[in-house]
């Protein structure tokens, strides 16, 4: 059973900082890609980043490009979104999902962490 445990949202000032953890199992991990998605109060779900099954390819929103990274320890089944410079308009539910190929649509990714809150206070 494919099973993913987040971690490391919170509440967070304006201008902070945060580290996403998107352990996974139940699959063979360096197969698959790895996106992260966010869906704010109201909005519909959004792509955020997306990082290949070896980590060599990561592709970013261009709201968030230059202050989001994300990586992945194949090692660990386990994929990071290192956030910087946050605003208030981060704030949303992050998802992390796995796929066979990167894309911003929700369709392409077949399973989906639960979710974790992150908040910016302005």
């Amino acid at each position: 059973e494919v099973h993913f445990v987040e971690s490391g949202g919170g509440l967070v000032q304006a201008g902070g900082s945060l580290r996403l953890s998107c352990a996974a199992s139940g699959f063979t991990f360096d197969d698959y890609v790895i996106g992260w998605f966010r869906q704010a109060p109201g909005k519909e779900r959004e792509g955020v980043s997306c990082i290949s099954s070896d980590g060599g390819n990561q592709y970013y929103r261009d709201s968030v490009k230059g202050r989001f990274t994300t990586s992945r320890d194949n090692a660990k089944d386990t994929v990071y979104l290192q956030m910087n410079s946050l605003k208030a308009e981060d704030t949303a539910v992050y998802y992390c999902a796995t796929g066979q190929i990167c894309s911003w649509s929700n369709a392409q990714y077949d399973y989906w962490g639960q979710g974790i809150q992150v908040t910016v206070s302005s």
